[in-house]
């Protein structure tokens, strides 16, 4: 490997290209939405650089805070055109929330969520669903209706779940996600909230550990061998969880401003070098670099 430039550069430098950035690692831990599709339709030049890395032997983790199990994933990237061959291995908040409940034997839970988006996660879930006076714990996916619902509309829940000192389980930590350029409210937001509140969440995917450590077990399955960490570069869109959760498991970073944070960031098609530095204050998760969409 090269002489490796800091892990949090503040502002990220700007490049066109990052093919020569990728060469220098052997793992991808790659976010979905916002890099590799927008929420209906994949980035051709996010999937033709994914399918370059792995034509040169590297190997591609998806890991997305999509609360299903992975086949819905492979679902989703199907439908959106993701070719099949650009990555090797999923990583669902989805799958880490179901393994904790499982870990922790919960009998009786108060899930919140959309069924009909998310029913592949419910059939899962084990533990009956109960009311939150008879609940061990809330599992949450998100919003029952993220069109008409907010946060607000949740606190009378979040105070009673927090008065019988009930843990949360976020299975998607997203505050928010971009649909075709629109924003909606995640799990995330009501976990956060419930945070405030005095709350104990259990976080299953980005920026926490539960997400890297999954991930890191995956390449390595894959790959037969132990991968070092320096050999790891963590693709996003998001500061808050992909840069956060990259700098605290000490893996180098690329952003995206083209996703979440693209009208911070992006004036027509061009990331705008003020906005980013906007973006990136002192003490913000830093970057190898930025980019506006991911290319070869």
């Amino acid at each position: 490997m090269t002489s490796s430039p800091p892990r949090g550069l503040l502002p990220p430098p700007i490049i066109a290209h990052a093919g020569p950035l990728l060469e220098n690692y052997d793992v991808l831990f790659c976010d979905v939405w916002g890099v590799v599709h927008d929420g209906v339709r994949a980035y051709p030049g996010a999937t033709d650089a994914l399918l370059r890395f792995r034509a040169r032997g590297g190997t591609v983790v998806l890991v997305t805070n999509a609360p299903v199990p992975k086949f819905r994933v492979e679902a989703m990237l199907e439908a959106r055109h993701v070719p099949p061959d650009a990555y090797d291995a999923i990583v669902s908040s989805g799958e880490i929330a179901l393994a904790h409940l499982s870990e922790q034997a919960y009998a009786r839970v108060h899930l919140i969520g959309p069924r009909g988006r998310d029913g592949a996660f419910f059939e899962r879930v084990t533990a009956a669903n109960v009311a939150v006076a008879d609940a061990e714990a809330v599992v949450c996916t998100g919003l029952v209706d993220d069109v008409n619902e907010t946060v607000e509309t949740y606190k009378p829940l979040l105070e009673e779940a927090r008065a019988r000192d009930l843990p949360f389980v976020c299975a998607n930590p997203d505050l928010v996600v971009d649909v075709g350029g629109r924003l909606f409210l995640c799990a995330g937001a009501l976990a956060d909230a419930y945070v405030h509140m005095g709350g104990t969440v259990f976080w299953a995917g980005k920026p926490h550990a539960s997400a890297y450590r999954t991930a890191k077990a995956a390449a390595e399955q894959i790959r037969d061998a132990e991968v070092r960490s320096d050999r790891i570069l963590v693709i996003g869109d998001a500061v808050r969880t992909d840069l956060a959760g990259a700098q605290g498991a000490g893996l180098d970073a690329l952003f995206i401003a083209g996703g979440i944070h693209r009208h911070e960031t992006i004036s027509g098609d061009k990331l705008e070098p003020e906005k980013l530095a906007r973006l990136f204050p002192a003490g913000t998760p830093g970057a190898l670099a930025a980019m506006p969409a991911l290319a070869w």
